[in-house]
Formats: C-alpha cells, sequence, structure tokens
C-alpha cells in the first residue's frame, strides 16, 4: 500500500507547507495531492510543488471539470507532466451545484454524462492519433452551435504528451464509482469507510464489466486511493474531536439540504438519524453542536485516530479493503508515523 499526501484548501490566505511536503518525498511517499473548491486553484500548487521536488509524483485532487474546458486541462496536464519529467497524474471530479452553479455559473446538468465525455475528449488529445472531433450532449469540437463563425478546424496538440497520463475521478455515490472503475486509472474516494468494502466492490465490478462490453480492457491495476484523515495522540477522544468539525462541514454544510452527496454517504453508511440532526443543526448555524453530535463511530470508520499502535491496528482494515494508495490527510507528525507504519 503506497502513500500519498493530500493538501488542504487555501483557506482566507494562500500558503503551501512544503517543510511537509519535502518530509514526505524524503520518507517515500508516491504522490502529493493538491485541492480546490472555490478559492485557490489545484494547478499552481501542483506546478510549484513539481519544480521543488525531485521524485514525488504530483495530482490534482481535484480539478473541477466545470470549471474548464477538456483541452484547457489537457493543456494543462501535458505541459505539467512535460516540466515535472512525467510525473503529473490528473484528478478531476465533478463538484457539487453549489460550486458548479454558483462559482462557475455552469448548468450542472447530468453530471455523469458530462465527465464520461470530458475523460474522452482529453484521452483522445493526450493520444493524438487525429485532429479532435467530437459531437456529444455537452461538448461539440469544433463547436457549431449559436454565435459560431463556422471558421473552427479540428486540430491535434501541438505538444506531444503522455498518451497513458493517468487520470482519476474523485466519486462517492455508486454510479459514478462505477464510472470511475469504466473510465479512469484510479478513484478517490472522500469519508471511505474499508468496513463497506462489499458495496464499494460491487461498484466497481459494474464499471469494470462495463469497460470490458465496451472493449475496453475490463477488471485492470486500478489505483484504489481514499482520503484520510489521520489524527495522531494519546487521547483517543481527542483526536476524534478534531475530525468532527470536517465531517460535519460536509454531512451538514456542504449540499442543500436534500441534494447533499456526503450527507448520503453517512446514511449509506447506517447513521441516517445522525445525518439528519448533523445537517439540521449546521443548516442552522449551530455548527459546535453539529460536530458534537458526529458519531465516535462514524469517526473511526473514516479516519485514523489515536496512539500510533492503535492506528498500526485498524492499518490493516485498509490494507484488506485492497486500498492501493492511502492518501494522508495529516500534520507533520501525522505523515512520519504512516510512514514507519507501513515501512
Amino acid at each position: 500500500m503506497r502513500l500519498a499526501l493530500t493538501l488542504n484548501y487555501s483557506g482566507a490566505a494562500m500558503s503551501l507547507d512544503m517543510e511537509r511536503v519535502l518530509e514526505a518525498e524524503r520518507l517515500g511517499y508516491d504522490s502529493v495531492w493538491s485541492a480546490e473548491a472555490y478559492g485557490s486553484d489545484a494547478v499552481t500548487p501542483a506546478a510549484w510543488i513539481a519544480a521543488r521536488t525531485q521524485r514525488l509524483h504530483v495530482g490534482t485532487a481535484i480539478m473541477q471539470i466545470a470549471g474548464r474546458t477538456p483541452a484547457m486541462t489537457a493543456m494543462t496536464a501535458m505541459t505539467l507532466d512535460a516540466l515535472s519529467g512525467g510525473r503529473f497524474r490528473l484528478g478531476l471530479g465533478v463538484s457539487g451545484p453549489q460550486v458548479v452553479e454558483g462559482w462557475h455559473g455552469q448548468p450542472f446538468g447530468r453530471p455523469l454524462a458530462r465527465t464520461r465525455e470530458y475523460v474522452e475528449i482529453v484521452r483522445r488529445i493526450l493520444r493524438r492519433e487525429k485532429p479532435v472531433e467530437f459531437r456529444g450532449e455537452h461538448y461539440q469540437i469544433p463547436y457549431a452551435g449559436p454565435g459560431a463563425t463556422g471558421l473552427g478546424k479540428p486540430l491535434r496538440s501541438i505538444l506531444h504528451g503522455r498518451p497513458g497520463l493517468p487520470i482519476y475521478l474523485a466519486a462517492i455515490g455508486p454510479r459514478n464509482v462505477a464510472l470511475a472503475a469504466e473510465i479512469a486509472d484510479g478513484w478517490i474516494p472522500v469519508f471511505f469507510s474499508p468496513r463497506r468494502i462489499a458495496m464499494f466492490r460491487e461498484w466497481l465490478a459494474e464499471g469494470f464489466r462495463a469497460a470490458g462490453k465496451a472493449g475496453g480492457p475490463g477488471e485492470r491495476a486500478f489505483d484504489v486511493m481514499p482520503m484520510v484523515t489521520v489524527v495522531v495522540g494519546d487521547d483517543v477522544d481527542a483526536c476524534r474531536q478534531q475530525v468532527k468539525p470536517r465531517l460535519a462541514l460536509y454531512v451538514g454544510g456542504m449540499g442543500a439540504r436534500g441534494r447533499n452527496f456526503y450527507n448520503d454517504v453517512a446514511r449509506r453508511y447506517g447513521y441516517d438519524a445522525a445525518a439528519a440532526a448533523i445537517q439540521d443543526l449546521y443548516l442552522a448555524g449551530r455548527k459546535d453542536e453539529a460536530a458534537a453530535t458526529v458519531p465516535d463511530a462514524l469517526v473511526d470508520e473514516v479516519a485514523l485516530c489515536g496512539p500510533r499502535e492503535r492506528i498500526r491496528e485498524r492499518l490493516g482494515e485498509w490494507a484488506a479493503a485492497g486500498v492501493t494508495t492511502l492518501m494522508v490527510a495529516g500534520d507533520q507528525a501525522a505523515v512520519r508515523v504512516m510512514a514507519e507504519l507501513t515501512a
């Protein structure tokens, strides 16, 4: 099981903890991944880190599909990959309606269909087999719709990119997890529970079968890379308390009532009553109470908290679930402990 490091969103001020990144590289981590929401972007930190490191692969977790055309994403990926010596990995995701429509000003529409088209166009650009032409529901290349001049012509990238540049999809629901298995090289889940692996395997298997039916490779080498918060400390409960505000934010406030994908995850795991209560409290502005309502059991399913030996015991669950890369969200102590426990 490889290790990756994930970086947080920027907050009000932009900074990068390069000491932690360089420590991860020294400790043998496989990759580091940037993030974006509606502040700092994921690409600039990835470029900065690639320039400051020698061996680490650098990925985006995730570049929001609504924020860039497929061609712009392919250009960015090829450029970063070339300048980093083949160390770039492209992580994509749809985000949610609040960000897609409220920030990017794009329709949320049918995200699965949009993602399928988007990845196909990116792959065609990377392969450079011929000038790109595409006619889909969401994307038309060359564009021939309202306002078109009729002068657009199919083009092939001037830059010769890596045809097999890895593409990862962030996904948490059954249909988009299946889509990741079908069309991507890796899957980035958040709030992943290794105890629910039987459910996830069904979704992944559906995608692998679809790939085989479509003439693809079917079940293949596929990177399962969940993001996991790691908090090291002697007091298990105190460690859990550091995780609960983030869980409350996502389960309670990251989406509208009735359209919150993270709330759906908690319910899918069997925490229906807690998910409803967390959302009610969070949307009422009672954020501290929402965090206090997050069950300890939910924290223990999706995070690694407590003394070193407790984390060591629980790591077996993640390995047994078929996790191939564990994306660590944690401070310097967590980064070091995880490297030691997986050495």
